[in-house]
């Protein structure tokens, strides 16, 4: 058997490999700062296994042909940041109503607009939740380290073949951009899921008719299997149906394909969690590791770290029962303030919940992550 390989790699490069390991054969995308160098991998090592490279004129056609490339069968990908994702969401929210799976890397830098370009923000979670309008929901994952930035890519397309889904990998410009060993498992030991094709005649193929699981088996364009896949809303066999039970019944399996499974779906990690905690620390991302380090200096305060790998659907029942063990809540992230309001809703007040925020251009360090530990212990009398 072949043995695991252990590389230094940056952590856009880990994406890359990631991709490619998860089966991802074509990838559509823009140079933008600073996801650039997962294009710049993907254009010399996709062709060395078969896949396709296209570099597109805009973010608006690169996700347009993912959606395409995965419709026809192929695992595919895109990578960008801010502005390169705000021009997609449109698409998305196509590849949501029709149920077409396939990735989407937002390397976070600062912004608003052009920004601070080459500098790390993680202000893209409300963008990734609700960037689309309509009601709809997608999957969103957050690497805190270039491990999980392969780790977590392979888990992104697992999770968007499995549910018919988008999803985001939001990953930041400090992660994307460290470099550290990275251990890549042989390919039989990775869990790869493969799609779920029609097994029934072509005759009798209906492209949203779900399982009993609630997700549709995907037949590929250019096949035996002739369908049709609209942005309006529609009915089983594709074709549009304004029937407003027809919408319920399709908005509410649009939630409930993916909340109904939230066990395969939602990811976090827990360090130092056990027992009664004085403050329960909650972070993502490129802050986890500033945020263990504040942990382990807290002295008498017993601080856990809770890293919230999945960001949508939100880990409610995660944060809630770790928030319950806690006298107070911290969130630590390099934005205005996003995350901490999901927390606050999910602790509806049974807990005081304490934000700390950059928006700078800057990641946290430990002793600033420290020095408000201390400030919320000294306002809660701990």
């Amino acid at each position: 058997m072949e043995r695991s390989k252990r590389l230094f790699m940056q952590g856009n490069e880990a994406i890359a490999e990631g991709a490619i390991a998860a089966g991802a054969r074509f990838y559509a995308g823009y140079p933008i700062t600073p996801s650039s160098e997962i294009a710049e991998v993907c254009s010399r090592r996709l062709p060395e296994v078969g896949g396709i490279f296209v570099q597109m004129e805009d973010e608006i056609a690169s996700i347009a042909a993912v959606i395409g490339a995965s419709l026809a069968g192929v695992k595919a990908f895109t990578a960008t940041s801010g502005p390169g994702f705000s021009l997609m969401q449109e698409n998305i929210g196509l590849a949501v109503m029709g149920e077409v799976p396939c990735v989407v890397v937002n390397v976070q830098r600062s912004g608003p607009s052009t920004g601070l370009a080459t500098k790390v923000a993680q202000a893209d979670v409300m963008q990734a939740r609700w960037g689309r309008h309509g009601d709809q929901l997608l999957i969103a994952l957050s690497p805190a380290s270039v491990q999980e930035c392969f780790e977590l890519t392979v888990a992104a397309f697992n999770l968007a073949e499995r549910f018919r889904v988008p999803v985001v990998l939001l990953a930041d410009e400090i992660v994307a951009h460290l470099r550290e060993v990275v251990e890549l498992p042989p390919a039989e030991k990775l869990p790869i899921v493969a799609r779920r094709y029609p097994l029934c005649p072509p005759d009798e193929y209906l492209p949203f008719r779900p399982g009993a699981d609630g997700v549709p088996p995907l037949a590929a364009f250019g096949s035996e299997y002739v369908f049709h896949i609209t942005s309006s809303m529609h009915g089983e066999d594709g074709f549009s149906n304004n029937d407003p039970a027809n919408a319920a019944r399709k908005i509410a399996r649009l939630f409930t394909k993916i909340t109904s499974h939230r066990e395969e779906v939602v990811q976090v990690k827990g360090y130092g969690c056990d027992g009664t905690l004085d403050i329960l620390l909650v972070t993502f991302g490129c802050t986890v590791r500033p945020a263990r380090a504040a942990a382990a200096r807290a002295g008498k305060l017993k601080v856990g770290v809770l890293q919230l790998v999945t960001l949508w659907p939100f880990p409610d029942r995660e944060v809630k029962l770790l928030a319950r063990r806690a006298k107070a809540v911290v969130v630590a992230e390099l934005n205005y303030g996003q995350v901490v309001c999901e927390v606050e809703r999910v602790v509806g007040g049974e807990r005081p919940v304490y934000g700390l925020h950059k928006y700078n251009g800057e990641g946290f360090t430990p002793g600033e992550i420290a020095a408000r530990l201390e400030e919320v212990a000294g306002l809660c009398g701990l």
